[in-house]
């Protein structure tokens, strides 16, 4: 596995990723999901470098991973999109000038990835890769709390976004959503509770008007036997909004067995590299 790089963000803080090189001009940032780091993105990563599908860049988010400045949390909701952006233009001052990036995630790593398209910063990225996107507490996709993995203190949540509505931003740090992490999957690297912005700002703004404002290719794989989403339901929630997004799913595949799945990276490796299937203007993909 490569050893973890940094990069500046905006407010100076040093922020960490992996880079899996690979021989084409193509650049996946792939996000994990929730309550972990981007060590279990590594068979996936690796087999899409290998295939030189992509270079893959898998970051560690703020508050995430083994050793950030503070757990848990960010200073403000839309702080990790402004770090994806940070990101974007450290490759581009690097190593990926020229090329085409592709923003891409897993379960809620998908969601902020949705996010960020949704954005302001949604036409510095040529694609979209989606695997098992969460796409909000609400949306006809999402099983009972994810399945049994989030429990959300509701007391703390409905109160602290009633007073967001009125513009007070004071409670946003306080803790409200923990993870049902089992203790023989702990390591050590584990993030199991959020604060308010975390949890807000870590998914979808609002996942309709977040794929109806993205103009770029999307391919969102989903496992058929995944726990925490019903996968069968994302082509109908998502086709009134963006009826060009990829909606493919992966038979057999669970939730975490979709990033170990051989079909999902085949997949992913084919809309990768298939010609025409990314933003063949260079210079839109230099914005």
């Amino acid at each position: 596995m490569p050893e973890r790089e940094t990069y500046t963000a905006r407010d100076g803080a040093r922020l960490h990723y992996r880079k899996y090189s690979a021989n084409s001009r193509t650049w996946l940032i792939l996000i994990h999901g929730s309550a972990t780091d981007s060590v279990y993105l590594y068979p996936l990563a690796q087999s899409l470098a290998e295939s030189a599908a992509a270079n893959v860049i898998t970051p560690d988010l703020r508050g995430h991973g083994p050793s950030p400045d503070v757990r848990g949390d960010i200073d403000y909701i839309d702080q990790l999109e402004d770090d994806l952006a940070d990101l974007i233009a450290h490759l581009r001052d690097r190593a990926a000038r020229g090329g085409e990036i592709v923003v891409g995630g897993h379960s809620s790593g998908a969601g902020l990835a949705l996010r960020f398209g949704g954005s302001v910063y949604g036409d510095r990225a040529a694609g979209y890769l989606l695997l098992a996107p969460y796409l909000g507490h609400d949306a006809p996709t999402t099983r009972s709390h994810s399945g049994g993995w989030a429990q959300p203190n509701l007391t703390r949540i409905i109160p602290i976004a009633m007073a967001n509505t009125a513009g007070i931003r004071w409670f946003n740090g306080v803790g409200v959503l923990r993870f049902n992490m089992p203790p023989a999957q702990r390591t050590g690297r584990e993030t199991l509770s959020y604060s308010y912005r975390l949890m807000k700002g870590f998914g979808p703004a609002d996942y309709a008007s977040d794929f109806a404002a993205i103009d770029a290719p999307v391919l969102l794989l989903a496992g058929s036997d995944d726990e925490a989403f019903r996968s069968r339901r994302y082509k109908p929630a998502i086709e009134p909004h963006n009826a060009a997004v990829d909606v493919d799913i992966v038979q057999g595949a669970s939730h975490l067995g979709l990033v170990a799945s051989d079909e999902a990276a085949e997949r992913a490796a084919h809309w990768l590299a298939e010609p025409g299937s990314l933003n063949d203007d260079e210079e839109d993909s230099r914005r």
